[in-house]
């Protein structure tokens, strides 16, 4: 089933939405033998989404998409010389995407996230190690118990540098022989970033509650330990 996607009567009854009617279950999820997580419908504020700014002067930006921003986005934030990370939406032809939208298979976008860095602190190719480490880089369409390919790994790059660097850090990846399966995280050009609602920003800080559940049973710790080892970051 959709986690991120589908709220709980019970557990959530405090949460509902302050809506006239209810959003339409999404389509189930593909969850193998794994307990689905639970993780809230998000109330968002009405509004629609805008384009990313650019960076601050003296910072330099990233884009990564690789399943569920909220978790992205708190993994990233950790990184030293990361001044800012923001969730939105990328890689779709449509416009003003919503989370509504997205998360229910109704565009061609994917969860995704801008990072704002000081390049004097740390370097494209240390947040390109940073990145593969905390994704599934062998799935397609897919991140850990996340189906869909809104859910889909990519890295955008904003820069030839940034696309050279990319290649060379995939290269690596898949010489190293840490995974027994292709490493299928395409590389693209960086369209529009579409910032994802309010709501959704911090989201680990603002619902720690309803973050950890989520990221808790989300697979990550069970992928990345088996593949980075018994302490790895998830």
């Amino acid at each position: 089933m959709q986690f991120r996607a589908i709220a709980l009567a019970l557990s959530l009854a405090a949460c509902t939405r302050a809506q006239s009617a209810p959003r339409a279950a999404p389509p189930a999820r593909e969850t193998g033998s794994v307990a689905a997580p639970v993780a809230p419908v998000a109330d968002e504020p009405t509004g629609v989404t805008q384009p990313a700014a650019p960076a601050p002067a003296g910072l330099s930006e990233a884009t990564f998409a690789g399943g569920c921003f909220w978790c992205l986005e708190a993994s990233f934030e950790r990184v030293n010389g990361v001044r800012a990370v923001l969730s939105g939406y990328t890689g779709g032809r449509e416009e003003h995407p919503s989370y509504d939208a997205v998360s229910n298979h109704g565009t061609s976008h994917a969860e995704a996230i801008r990072v704002h860095f000081d390049p004097a602190v740390v370097t494209y190719e240390q947040l390109l190690d940073h990145f593969w480490r905390h994704i599934e880089p062998t799935a397609r369409d897919r991140a850990f118990v996340d189906v869909g390919r809104q859910y889909r790994s990519v890295i955008f790059a904003h820069t030839p540098a940034q696309r050279a660097a990319a290649e060379r850090s995939k290269q690596a990846l898949a010489a190293s022989g840490r995974f027994r399966e292709p490493i299928v995280t395409p590389i693209e050009d960086a369209p529009v970033f579409w910032v994802a609602e309010d709501y959704h920003q911090d989201f680990y800080r603002t619902h720690p509650d309803r973050y950890h559940s989520y990221h808790e049973h989300s697979g990550r710790r069970e992928f990345l330990r088996a593949h980075w080892g018994p302490d790895a970051d998830y």
